[in-house]
């Protein structure tokens, strides 16, 4: 006998939920690797150019664009993103779009001039204030709003569907077992914990090259941002790539680089928010590690949305030395905010344990 289907509070739901759209949990680290490879593939692009001495492919009045190899790239992570179902290729069609929309958008200053030009001056800015704004859309997807427990829920049946075709490691089956423990409390929990310990177990797991490089990158910023030196070393780079940002906005007020002086002053302003940012980060740090932390990421986020947009457009590629350093801090205090994070939770379950094991532990603690 079947169990009695129970109705879900939809009316309690979001729309997005109400029409089935859930997110991922692991979306924004896809999303990043699309736009990580997207700049890459940017970067490569020009210095590979730069370096053959922009030949062009194609003859006799024709040439073939790398526009055109975007446009299939993109297509072929579509087909890819549509043909399977589960998580397994997610990270492949992050890559493949990223390499695609990578040199279809290293290609935009041919379609914002009449002449077609490549080399638009703007281009480099253009380029970055497409990304900063893929980089806001995704914050404001995902950062803003916690994931509801439908969501984990629905996730955790993605990660069985791929379970029930190749089967789960041991690692793989936790994950989902997490997942659905998030989203305890909705409709069709029970049938989704028990899919999910039906899967069978298998030992070889789905190749994921860009997960494992962020499973060892994360872990690697983790470990180092538990020294004492790294809140020094971070605020010393991070005021090292200001001290950078100024001499080019200096260089831009008084004449020496040929493009609008308000790019100039909109530079030094935001590098003013961002010294302004870690001074307090170093003030407040000495009572709360976390707050200033909290600070000089705030910094370092004025620097990458103001700061090295202006300087893209004031010195083009040679801004990429500091969009580097940035982006590295800022995935450095990410670890240790999610690390401290994780503390804060742990502690109030641990708590909870010690006394559901018995009131003689805290006896003698007293």
């Amino acid at each position: 006998m079947s169990r009695p289907v129970r109705e879900a509070p939809l009316a309690r739901r979001g729309r997005l939920l109400r029409l089935g759209a859930a997110r991922d949990t692991s979306a924004v680290r896809h999303l990043v690797t699309f736009l990580v490879v997207t700049v890459a593939t940017v970067l490569v692009t020009r210095f590979l150019l730069a370096a053959s001495g922009y030949p062009q492919v194609g003859g006799g009045g024709l040439h073939v664009a790398h526009v055109l190899w975007g446009g299939l790239g993109m297509a072929l992570a579509v087909v890819v993103l549509l043909s399977w179902v589960g998580p397994a290729l997610r990270s492949l069609g992050a890559v493949l779009g990223g390499v695609g929309f990578g040199l279809f958008v290293d290609e935009i200053g041919k379609f914002v001039t009449s002449d077609n030009d490549y080399f638009y001056e703007p281009t480099a800015a253009l380029i970055y204030a497409v990304v900063v704004a893929l980089v806001l859309l995704v914050e404001a997807l995902h950062g803003r709003r916690a994931h509801h427990p439908a969501e984990y829920l629905a996730v955790a049946t993605d990660r069985a569907v791929a379970g029930v075709a190749g089967g789960f490691t041991d690692a793989e089956r936790e994950e989902a077992r997490s997942l659905v423990a998030h989203g305890r409390g909705e409709p069709a929990d029970e049938e989704v914990a028990a899919l999910v310990e039906a899967v069978p177990r298998d030992d070889v797991a789905v190749p994921d090259p860009v997960r494992a490089l962020v499973r060892r990158s994360s872990a690697w910023f983790a470990e180092a941002m538990e020294h004492r030196w790294a809140a020094t070393v971070v605020a010393v780079v991070v005021l090292g790539t200001a001290a950078g940002s100024l001499v080019v906005g200096v260089r831009v007020v008084t004449g020496g680089v040929d493009v609008p002086g308000w790019v100039g002053a909109g530079i030094l302003a935001a590098v003013a928010v961002t010294v302004s940012c870690v001074a307090a980060g170093v003030v407040v740090g000495r009572g709360d590690h976390r707050s200033g932390a909290v600070w000089v990421r705030r910094g370092v986020l004025v620097s990458l949305l103001v700061t090295q947009l202006l300087a893209f457009r004031a010195v083009q590629w040679v801004a990429v030395a500091g969009l580097v350093v940035d982006l590295l801090v800022l995935a450095a205090l990410g670890v240790a905010l999610g690390r401290d994070d994780e503390r804060r939770t742990a502690r109030p379950r641990t708590a909870d344990r010690r006394r559901v094991r018995g009131r003689d532990d805290l006896g003698s603690a007293g």
